[in-house]
């Protein structure tokens, strides 16, 4: 099932679009540790692979590079923990 993310501008732009495209839970906490923690759980979408499909991404990269590593570090990490997890970047 694919997830889309349009063109986030800032930090929490990215968190908050990326909550929505995934539909996390209302406790969500809008910051790089709990983005981490939803990733690897999901159990509130339907089984089986999910793709979140991230466009525009050098909005976030040239507004703020250090944000955009970080988000793009933690996707990583949670990569590694959930196989059934992908990210398709498109600048």
């Amino acid at each position: 099932m694919a997830h889309l993310l349009r063109a986030p501008g800032s930090k929490q732009q990215a968190l908050a679009g990326v909550a929505e495209a995934l539909a996390f839970p209302s406790w969500f906490g809008g910051n790089l540790d709990a983005l981490f923690d939803c990733l690897i759980d999901l159990s509130w979408l339907p089984e089986g692979e999910h793709v979140l499909v991230w466009t525009g991404t050098r909005a976030l990269a040239d507004a703020d590079p250090g944000a955009y590593a970080a988000i793009r570090d933690t996707l990583a990490d949670a990569l590694a923990q959930r196989p059934l997890l992908r990210v398709v970047l498109v600048d």
